[in-house]
C-alpha cells in the first residue's frame, strides 16, 4: 500500500520535472530559429497548419498522462489498503 502511494508520487515528481523539457522540445519542433541573423528574430516554421496544432498539444497530453498514471498507482494502493471501495 505505502509502496504504491510512494511510487505514484515518484512518477508525478519525475513527470513534472521533465515537463519543461518536453515543452521546450515541442516549441523547438514547431518554431526552428534561423541561425545567422537572429537580431531580426526571423523564424523558419518547419511545421504548420493542423500538424502544428496537434504537436502543440503534445505537452498537454504528456502532463495529463503523468497525472493519470500517478493517480492510478495511488488509487490502487488505497484500494489494497481498504481505504477506497471497489
Amino acid at each position: 500500500m505505502l509502496g504504491n502511494i510512494i511510487g505514484g508520487f515518484i512518477v508525478v515528481l519525475i513527470g513534472v520535472t521533465l515537463a519543461p523539457t518536453v515543452a521546450n522540445e515541442v516549441s523547438h519542433a514547431t518554431k526552428d530559429t534561423m541561425y545567422g541573423d537572429s537580431s531580426h528574430g526571423f523564424t523558419n516554421s518547419t511545421i504548420s497548419g493542423s500538424s502544428a496544432t496537434i504537436l502543440d498539444l503534445t505537452t498537454l497530453f504528456y502532463v495529463l498522462a503523468v497525472a493519470s498514471i500517478g493517480i492510478g498507482i495511488a488509487t490502487s494502493g488505497l484500494k489494497a489498503a481498504g481505504l477506497m471501495g471497489a
